[in-house]
């Protein structure tokens, strides 16, 4: 089995729970020959509590609104369009995290609330960078808690990658600011830099992360070179006003979706796609560091939509 194949049936694993909701949301609805304005107010109703969002279910309600089912409506033939709509709205966001940044090394800033699996998503990056030869380092940047010191420590031994770290309630801004001079000094192309994950005072959260900026520009005009956004996807409607949010405190440029293997509500990944238009440079589908890639739009939309061929 191929590498490509054995993340295909991951993909499709991964995203059983939310194509069975779909499935169930619309079962009963596809039994009449023609489409009356009920039915498709059903449908359309079907896909936003499947998490689709409402703007992905009136576009996917016009063109079945337009659509000429000559063999008669089926629920695969819904499905099949909503595989096509999904689809592009996926394309143009499926935006893999390249390593471009010269000089070295690209900074990326990680943010997302505490327990969007933000440390356990930075080991997975790191993952994807070493398997690709980048050179990677680490830098623990959310210093408000030990555990997420403790944690990307660990996670460091075990990748063998260097970290910069410091004690727990440090000033994050100099660790990040050491991380990019032991980088840059050591010939490293990738430094992942945690950063704190409290919403709760966004004023603070919006100070620190400026003052991580300011102290970076010193060292390089270009950095952070991305600031990536982590959602936990079992959290639904909720990772959309996460960006909202973030997006104006953080100047977020990318998002990744974790957890998506264990909800039913993978659905919102497209609602955001559709709301925002920011690159989804990954998604999350497992626990082991092999589970976070980037991901084609046609895989995923028939993986949503339930229709493997």
């Amino acid at each position: 089995m191929t590498e490509n194949s054995s993340w295909k049936d991951r993909l499709f694993g991964g995203f059983s729970k939310t194509s069975s909701r779909l499935t169930e949301n619309l079962a009963g609805l596809v039994t009449k020959a023609k489409l009356d304005e009920a039915t498709l107010d059903d449908i359309e109703d079907a896909l936003i509590m499947s998490d689709l969002g409402p703007a992905t279910a009136a576009t996917i309600r016009e063109k079945l609104a337009a659509e000429r089912f000559e063999k008669g409506l089926t629920e695969y033939a819904v499905k099949e369009i909503i595989k096509r709509e999904i689809t592009a709205i996926l394309e143009p966001v499926a935006v893999p995290l390249e390593i471009a940044a010269f000089p070295r090394p690209q900074v990326i800033l990680v943010i997302g609330v505490n327990g969007s699996g933000k440390t356990t998503t930075i080991a997975k990056l790191a993952h994807l960078f070493l398997e690709q030869d980048y050179g990677v380092m680490l830098a623990a940047g959310d210093t408000f808690r030990a555990a997420a010191i403790g944690q990307l420590k660990v996670w460091a031994e075990r990748l063998g990658v260097p970290i910069i770290s410091g004690p727990q309630g440090g000033d994050s801004a100099s660790i990040v600011y050491e991380g990019v001079k032991q980088a840059t000094a050591t010939g490293i192309d990738v430094l992942i830099v945690d950063t704190a994950g409290r919403l709760q005072n966004r004023s603070e959260l919006m100070d620190e992360l400026d003052k991580i900026r300011r102290v970076l520009g010193r060292l390089n005009p270009e950095a952070p070179h991305d600031v990536v956004l982590v959602l936990d996807a079992t959290t639904g409607q909720n990772a959309l006003s996460q960006i909202e949010v973030f997006r104006d405190v953080a100047k977020v440029t990318g998002l990744i979706m974790t957890k998506l293997d264990g909800t039913a509500r993978g659905g919102v990944l497209v609602a955001a796609a559709k709301q925002f238009g920011l690159p989804i440079h990954a998604i999350g589908i497992g626990e082991t560091v092999e589970d976070l890639r980037p991901f084609k739009a046609e895989d995923l939309a028939a993986a949503i939509a339930g229709i493997e061929k």
